[in-house]
């Protein structure tokens, strides 16, 4: 589940920090500013792989849409220039 970050405050996230680990371990991603800019982003630390892997599937599917062989046969070439 992916939710959009929540700014808050310096000031607050040192308050209530204890808070906001509880709801960032429940996936919410949280926008630190200092003076209305922002500063740092506090976010789940993922120890598995998963959601690494899911972004380079994302990443990489979205290239293979941009690019393509205009009807060309990779497996042909390939053979093509071994030969």
């Amino acid at each position: 589940m992916k939710t959009h970050p929540v700014t808050v405050g310096a000031f607050e996230a040192k308050t209530k920090l204890g808070e906001l680990l509880e709801r960032v371990g429940k996936g919410t991603t949280f926008t630190i500013t200092k003076h209305d800019r922002p500063v740092a982003q506090l976010v789940k630390f993922e120890t598995d792989r998963t959601a690494q892997r899911a972004a380079a599937t994302v990443e990489l599917r979205t290239l293979r849409a941009r690019y393509s062989l205009g009807g060309l046969d990779a497996r042909a070439l390939r053979a093509e220039g071994r030969a």
